[in-house]
């Protein structure tokens, strides 16, 4: 099969991605306008008929000084990865993005090498020898996702220790999945663990509601995103980060970005931002008061964002990027134990992968983002 490689146009792009079950929203044509410190273009891959059978998102980030640029496809691209003949469609990537001016090329393939389903992480959490994920015997693994890896080594593709350099904006190689394709809600619900069960119940019986918001309403979703800020010690987006976030790809899709609260006697006390793409679901940012906890407005979110989410015909709801430390002094620890208690699953991809188009200049990226 020969393949060639050409720009393509937002539309010819949005329209690939609508005729998939699924792909991630950091390939959707609207990511660049999320993204506007990278200059973006829109590739496509055709069949020896003519016909698209690929697409990606590529987000240029000019370095500081010279004319080259760093290229990235964040999750993507979105191309038929189990292909036998994957060089056919690097080379002519690679080779078009050389004539861009790209001396560095980072893409994060969306395939995934492993599964571990709740009850394995339980175990793996209460057994003091295990200490991360992969000291636990996975559920799933997936032997293509290896053959995968091979090839993109074979092709010069590279992974640095942590599954990558470390650059801004780059996705996690871990998430958490809530599968949804094939289950009742009521299946949904009974693999949640009594905790979160209970929890829920008593939301429900303070009278926590849950509601959608709007535009207008990111004022007040960034009051509790900057107080869960100082409470976790990170840096806040700012608000004209979500506010553009919300306008662009809604605007592409009037269903892509959605904005949640729980409310308590009147009181926001969490808040989430939810992106789907196609039957893909994320929990994408989360947020919540200091005040209040006792209500579970939290659960009570999430449970509702997942029947949205299933009602909307999703396959999966993404509970997005945990740590891979099962390790509980770690500061991440929290945040698996709250999310393995939806009876889901952690799912492992293949990670960030780059290629050196200009090794001096890749080389000189590498050490200048290890000192940041």
């Amino acid at each position: 099969m020969s393949l060639t490689l050409r720009t393509i146009s937002r539309e010819q792009h949005l329209a690939y991605i609508q005729s998939l079950p699924a792909a991630s929203h950091c390939q959707v044509p609207a990511w660049a306008d999320v993204k506007t410190e990278w200059r973006s273009e829109n590739l496509g891959w055709f069949d020896g008929n003519g016909e698209l059978v690929g697409a990606g998102l590529v987000l240029y980030r000019q370095l500081p000084k010279i004319k080259r640029y760093l290229a990235y496809l964040p999750e993507g691209p979105v191309i038929n990865w189990y292909a036998p003949n994957l060089d056919d469609w690097m080379r002519p990537m690679l080779q078009h993005l050389k004539n861009q001016g790209a001396f560095s090329v980072k893409m994060g393939p969306p395939v995934v090498i492993r599964r571990w389903d709740a009850a394995a992480i339980k175990a793996g959490i209460q057994d003091p020898e295990v200490k991360r994920l992969r000291d636990i015997e996975a559920t799933h693994i997936e032997p293509r996702a290896f053959e995968v890896s091979d090839r993109l080594r074979k092709m010069g593709w590279q992974q640095g220790e942590d599954g990558g350099a470390g650059f801004g904006d780059v996705q996690p190689r871990y998430v958490f999945q809530v599968p949804l394709a094939n289950r009742s809600l009521d299946d949904v619900l009974k693999g949640f663990n009594q905790l979160w069960r209970r929890n829920i119940k008593k939301a429900e019986k303070a009278g926590v509601e849950v509601v959608q918001g709007g535009y207008d309403d990111l004022a007040e979703w960034q009051r509790l995103y900057e107080i869960t800020a100082v409470r976790d010690r990170f840096r806040p987006r700012p608000l004209s980060y979500f506010q553009r976030m919300w306008t662009v790809l809604n605007n592409e899709d009037p269903n892509r970005m959605r904005l949640y609260f729980a409310r308590h006697n009147g009181v926001n006390l969490s808040a989430a931002t939810m992106l789907v793409v196609g039957g893909h679901v994320w929990y994408s940012y989360g947020a919540s008061d200091n005040i209040g906890r006792e209500v579970r407005p939290s659960n009570a979110m999430q449970w509702r964002m997942l029947r949205d989410a299933y009602a909307m015909g999703a396959t999966v709801y993404d509970l997005r990027g945990i740590s891979d430390s099962l390790d509980e002094t770690d500061h991440l620890f929290g945040l698996i134990q709250f999310k393995v208690g939806t009876g889901g699953e952690a799912v492992e991809y293949i990670g960030e992968w780059d290629f050196p188009l200009n090794k001096l200049l890749h080389k000189a990226l590498d050490i200048y983002m290890s000192r940041r």
